[in-house]
């Protein structure tokens, strides 16, 4: 098998993640990690290794010459980055969102498509055999459909640092919600129209121009419409935690997670992936308005965890830099999911309905 040497740039909850699959799979050769902290060395010591480590990205790609690079810094440097791997003939897997901006976006695209090499975004959802199944049940409900999900997040610790630095940057409706967005356009499967949303500056801890709650609708061309909402901060209440819910004529389809859901998880990246069952129920009534049809219960026993999904996508990864797939189609849906979190970060500034 051609191996391919691999350099990770961030090396914290997500890069660390990625570099243990490059660690434990085959056909991957971690050629250093880079980041700008200590998180380089804590991240060494749990690998066990001794791999090269980088303070100056640059330096790192001059000095390695990957053949890949994986970047799970803050979206602030991702346009940066991925370009230059790209100019010096390496492939990118990049965790989301794509870039700060569509431009920027596009741009990445653009070069990945110039220099004729692979972009892998990190949509971790994709690879999840139960978020799969949640979606292709619900588009069995008819139209129009609706969609409701959140991940509000009562972080402390650790966890509030993280999202405190992501706030830096960019909303958690963002950050968060290009997940969600393109879980919805893939169930909707048609054009999405118009964007409204709210938002809320519930701490002081974070940029005057950001918030930390955030609730976007989603409409689209045929009817349907969804919710998202994400929040992050102490603050937030453990019940606001997990909806994976949708609905249509014919009845719905819910993720029940009833351990991820469980007191003090809402913070856990691990909870996050968890679907543990799915619920369809079926709108079919009888003469006397009961129920025709008893719910249905789909308990998958694939159910793989946050690392497994990790090693999911660096496997897929590896297939399409090694088989040379097309990856046309997921790069646009990446620029349009972020596109479409964009503008519902701009709806939340402008307290305005804006058209897509």
């Amino acid at each position: 098998m051609q191996v391919i040497r691999i350099l990770v740039v961030g090396c914290g909850n997500m890069g660390a993640s990625h570099a243990k699959a490059y660690h434990d799979l085959e056909g991957f050769e971690i050629v250093g990690l880079v980041a700008r902290g200590d998180s380089k060395n804590k991240l060494n010591a749990e690998l066990g290794s001794e791999y090269p480590l980088f303070e100056s990205y640059e330096s790192a790609l001059e000095q390695t010459k990957p053949d890949a690079v994986c970047i799970a810094t803050y979206p602030d440097t991702h346009k940066d980055y991925a370009i230059k791997a790209f100019e010096s003939g390496a492939h990118v897997f990049i965790e989301k969102p794509l870039a700060e901006d569509v431009t920027s976006a596009e741009e990445v695209v653009n070069a990945a498509i110039k220099y004729g090499k692979k972009l892998v975004v990190g949509y971790i959802l994709r690879y999840h055999p139960s978020w799969i199944k949640f979606i292709e049940v619900a588009k069995t409900m008819g139209k129009p459909l609706v969609m409701r999900m959140n991940l509000n997040q009562q972080s402390h610790g650790y966890m509030w640092n993280v999202h405190r630095n992501l706030m830096s940057s960019l909303s958690p409706i963002v950050d968060c919600g290009v997940h969600y967005i393109d879980v919805m356009c893939q169930m909707a499967g048609v054009k999405p129209v118009r964007v409204s949303a709210i938002g809320a500056r519930l701490t002081d801890d974070i940029p005057a121009w950001n918030y930390n709650y955030g609730q976007l609708q989603l409409h689209f061309e045929d009817g349907s419409v969804g919710w998202y909402e994400a929040g992050w901060g102490p603050m937030v209440s453990q019940n606001a935690f997990f909806v994976k819910d949708v609905f249509g004529p014919r009845g719905s389809v819910s993720i029940v997670a009833n351990k991820a859901s469980d007191e003090g998880k809402s913070d856990s990246v691990a909870a996050h992936t968890q679907t543990e069952s799915l619920r369809v129920h079926y709108a079919d009534l009888d003469e006397r308005n009961g129920f025709i049809k008893g719910d249905e219960w789909i308990n998958l026993s694939d159910e793989p965890d946050h690392q497994e999904l990790c090693n999911r996508e660096q496997r897929f990864f590896q297939q399409a830099i090694l088989a040379d797939l097309d990856l046309s189609s997921s790069m646009e849906d990446a620029i349009n999911s972020l596109r479409i979190a964009l503008a519902c970060d701009e709806a939340v500034k402008t307290q305005q309905t804006v058209i897509l």
